[in-house]
């Protein structure tokens, strides 16, 4: 009988082991962390995005903990000057309405703030699709996105800075040389012209992208481009325009979160 429960205790230890990856080294606290969401909101039932939607509450949890814990919260403008020991920059990408609605309220109550990766055009416009044919329901062209005076409200609070994301959260990599160079730089234009403020961060739709596109957001005078690579930058400015995010899945819960904040990661497969 012990044999056999010892026999379950060490199957789910290392099942506890391969799900979590908690043994992957600590990533000293000097790199900041930049944390990549995009919705907070509930679950759908039988969503496919599930994962882009991280629930109020947990998010709640979540900014507690990083208070509670001595992480101070950085624009993704003062990334490279930081000298703060656990420094961590919220990044929010394409532009939805709960970012205002649900986000918002609490980085007030946690006095957090954030990176609005902003895409231009965002409305009706059904992205996902058109990087896989068959995510043909519309979800995220559906899900409601920030409007413009929505977006100017969330710049004066002072707990939101803004950086671009495209004009049309086009494949970069796909276009040709003039289609990807307006994407990148009259985005950066446009965004400017409109909100009356600085753009200094770039976010490559998608996460994808190669030299070309870097080249690209250097020239366009973005400081610093956020990819979706997971993992923690140990040298910001040697790394400035292909920064790693830490990514928030809507499946994850606490522990995950801590775990990612310690590594970078969370899961043998993250």
């Amino acid at each position: 009988m012990l044999t056999a429960v010892a026999a379950i205790a060490v199957l789910a230890g290392l099942l506890f082991s391969y799900q979590y990856a908690w043994w992957r080294r600590t990533i000293d606290y000097s790199a900041p962390r930049i944390l990549m969401y995009h919705m907070v909101s509930r679950q759908k039932p039988k969503a496919k995005f599930n994962k882009l939607r991280v629930d109020p509450a947990e998010f709640e949890r979540q900014l507690r903990w990083l208070r509670d814990n001595g992480w101070k919260f950085l624009f993704m403008s003062e990334i490279e000057r930081s000298t703060e020991r656990k420094g961590v920059a919220l990044t929010f990408d394409d532009g939805y309405r709960d970012n205002l609605l649900l986000a918002d309220p609490l980085l007030k109550k946690y006095s957090a703030k954030a990176t609005l990766y902003l895409v231009v055009d965002r409305h009706d416009r059904d992205w996902s699709q058109s990087k896989k044919e068959h995510h043909s329901d519309g979800e995220l062209m559906n899900e409601p996105k920030l409007l413009d005076e929505d977006v100017a409200a969330m710049l004066d609070t002072g707990r939101w800075e803004l950086g671009a994301h495209s004009l049309t959260h086009a494949n970069l990599v796909d276009l040709e040389t003039e289609q990807r160079e307006n994407e990148v730089r009259e985005s950066r234009k446009l965004l400017e012209e409109r909100f009356r403020t600085e753009v200094q961060s770039f976010a490559y739709p998608f996460g994808i992208f190669d030299q070309d596109d870097v080249a690209c957001v250097d020239a366009a005078g973005f400081r610093t481009a956020v990819t979706t690579i997971q993992g923690v930058s140990k040298d910001v400015d040697q790394e400035r325009l292909q920064l790693r995010r830490v990514k928030v899945s809507g499946h994850d819960g606490l522990l995950s979160f801590q775990l990612r904040m310690r590594t970078g990661k969370c899961r043998w497969r993250s």
